[in-house]
Order: C-alpha cells, then structure tokens, then sequence
C-alpha cells in the first residue's frame, strides 16, 4: 500500500460564507449540477439520493461534446462538516472527502481525492490538479450566487 501522500490530491479553499451556507451548495442537487465539474462541463443528474449509503448517479458533458458517465456512493455525510463520495470505477476509483470548517467568519473547504495506487494518481495528475481548483472555484460561486 502507497502512502496517502502519493495517492492524494489535496485542495482546500477558504470561502465567505458560513458553514451551511456552502452545504447547502453541495447536498442540494439542482445547485450541485451548476457548479459541479471542470470549466466548461455541465451535468446531468440522474440518481441523487443524499444520504449515507446513497447513490449518486450523473453524466458529465464536456466542453468537446464528449459525455463521462458516472456512478457515485456517498458513503459518509456529517451535516455542515463532512461529505465522502466513494466513485466506483473499476478504472479510476477513488474516495473524496469534503470538510467544511468554520473560519473566521467564513469556511474552510477541504478536497481530499484518493486513488487506488500511486499509478492512478500520477495518469491523471495533469487534468486533475486544475480541474479540482475549478470545482472549488465553480463551488465559491455558487456559494455567493445563493439560491
């Protein structure tokens, strides 16, 4: 087993709002599918069953037209603090940890992204690395937008 080092990709990104606020962000589908996903992607939710154990289902368009099913679980959600999102591919598994945190009077949103193995992590580093910037850029925004 790979140290989590060589296996994570970590972000965090402090936004102005409160802690709920930026939750609500996340577990209410109609504001995830605006802010979720690289620049120039949409999405399309299928199946979003926001509780422990849940599925979560989508399709992400890309900007070139190309769409990129996917197929969640949400194995862990600790409202306003905590959402673990296990996506199952047999190619590209990994687990997000999202942790919000109070600070100051704005949050602290953490992005944790575990692969497999060191391998997985490094093919994909180049797309990864901006895209999760993005999302948490797209996520600040949606934030602010409200509802």
């Amino acid at each position: 087993m790979h140290d989590d080092a060589e296996r994570e990709f970590v972000h965090s990104r402090l936004i102005d709002a409160p802690t709920d606020r930026v939750f609500a962000a996340i577990a209410d589908p109609v504001r995830l599918a605006r802010w979720w996903g690289p620049d120039g992607f949409s999405s399309t939710f299928q199946v979003f069953d926001f509780q422990p154990g849940g599925a979560w289902r989508l399709v992400l368009h890309g900007p070139d037209g190309a769409d990129h099913p996917n197929d969640n679980r949400f194995t862990d959600i600790v409202a306003p603090e905590r959402i673990v999102v296990e996506h199952l591919s047999a190619t590209h598994h990994f687990l997000l940890t999202i942790t919000l945190a109070a600070e100051g009077a704005g949050t602290r949103v953490g992005w944790r992204q575990r692969f497999d193995t060191a391998a997985e992590k490094a093919r994909i580093a180049a797309f990864v690395t901006p895209a999760n910037e993005q999302n948490l850029d797209r996520l600040a925004a949606e934030v602010l937008r409200g509802s």
